[in-house]
């Protein structure tokens, strides 16, 4: 495993420093993070459960529907959310009518509220101060306090929301299997802190945030086309 080996691979899928840096996604700092109203935070993990199973392109598309229909997600109000109200959402045609994914949305908000109450503070401000070193520990609380952000879900809301978070595709996960990180998909919690010091070692030799290592990681196995 060597950050110089990964960067010059990747470098030589592209025609100049600067096309390879174009496809790098990006993380939002701490104080964007903070700075983000708690609704935003709703928003996107209640895209990320739609997004699961279905076309991402779908979903976003229809993603202004369901702002205008959830009033922008603020957690107060959709704590709120009954059966009454899942139902008159269900014959609204502009949105994707999915019963149970619909009843996600009352219980991540409470989810927030109750992090903001713990914490006495933000649920923006709880994520911006998650260490990244430990990004799945909070793949964790997710996967066992949310509402259906365990998985790769957890994973994909964050990068939603802008915290710097690697994902485990299948590429990434072939290219931990061939540097003999692991020997299948991580599942298990020794698997998974073997993940996670594998991206600290990169982080610590690169200076990179976590989601291009692991953008770098895919495109060392699959390039762009």
């Amino acid at each position: 495993m060597n950050y110089q080996w990964l960067h010059d691979t990747v470098r030589a899928r592209f025609d100049s420093d600067a096309a390879m840096e174009a496809v790098m996604p990006q993380a939002l700092s701490n104080q964007a993070l903070r700075d983000k109203g708690d609704d935003r935070y709703l928003s996107a993990m209640t895209q990320r459960v739609f997004q699961a199973g279905m076309q991402h392109t779908m979903v976003n598309a229809k993603w202004p529907a369901f702002e205008t229909a959830f009033a922008g997600f603020d957690p107060q109000a959709m704590a709120r959310l009954d059966d009454a109200g899942i139902e008159r959402h269900m014959k609204d045609a502009g949105i994707i009518r999915h019963r149970g994914k619909l009843r996600t949305i009352a219980r991540n908000a409470r989810f927030i509220l109750d992090i903001r109450e713990e914490q006495g503070t933000s649920f923006g401000a709880f994520i911006a101060d998650w260490p990244v070193s430990d990004i799945i520990g909070l793949w964790r609380l997710l996967a066992r306090r949310a509402a259906h952000l365990g998985g790769r879900s957890g994973a994909g809301f964050l990068r939603l929301a802008g915290k710097d978070s690697f994902l485990l595709t299948s590429d990434v996960v072939a290219r931990l299997i061939a540097w003999n990180v692991i020997t299948r998909e991580p599942t298990t919690q020794a698997e998974l802190q073997a993940v996670q010091q594998a991206f600290n070692t990169l982080q610590q030799d690169s200076g990179r945030p976590l989601c291009q290592l692991s953008a770098m990681m895919a495109l060392s196995i699959n390039p762009v086309s």
